[in-house]
């Protein structure tokens, strides 16, 4: 597996199979694993890291392509093999399994709900949907899953599920 592989502009393979685990097997994603991935790079993380900068991080006249004052997005979990799911005890059946999810690193509730904003308006926006949009905290740490599916309904209609899980 090429970790430097780009799945978008910003976004890397490795950056979606990373993983703080030892594990026997590996974390490689399938072509079609990959395939969702890119999805969701190409899609919607790219469309949340530049309307997230346009609106809330660049000043006035700024160019996004050249300022200095571009935030990254930062992908927590992406991909997970089952034995990586099995470790960091996911859900049986989770969309990270085939790719179709990722959980997004959030310094607040403040860019946790801006975020989630961004991403709704973008659904509704581009008439493209999601499986799942869970805003989640434990403690003081604060991140965003999201899920989308394939529009072919091979691995389940997106369900459009909004919950807040807040411990």
């Amino acid at each position: 597996m090429d970790k430097k592989m780009k799945l978008s502009e910003h976004f890397t393979l490795g950056e979606l199979t990373k993983t703080s685990y030892h594990l026997t097997g590996g974390n490689t994603p399938d072509s079609q694993a990959t395939a969702c991935l890119r999805n969701l790079c190409e899609n919607w993380l790219e469309e949340l890291r530049y309307s997230y900068n346009t609106l809330y991080c660049l000043k006035p006249g700024e160019d996004y392509e050249t300022s200095k004052n571009v935030e990254g997005i930062v992908i927590n979990s992406g991909y997970r093999s089952e034995e990586l799911n099995r470790k960091c005890w996911g859900a049986k059946g989770s969309n990270h399994l085939t790719g179709c999810a990722v959980d997004i690193r959030c310094l607040g509730k403040e860019q946790m709900l801006r975020y989630a904003a961004i991403l709704i308006d973008l659904a509704d926006d581009t008439k493209r949907d999601f499986d799942e949009l869970i805003l989640e905290s434990r403690g003081a740490t604060y991140w965003i899953h999201l899920a989308v599916r394939p529009d072919d309904g091979r691995l389940g209609k997106n369900r459009r599920k909004l919950i807040f899980d807040f411990r």
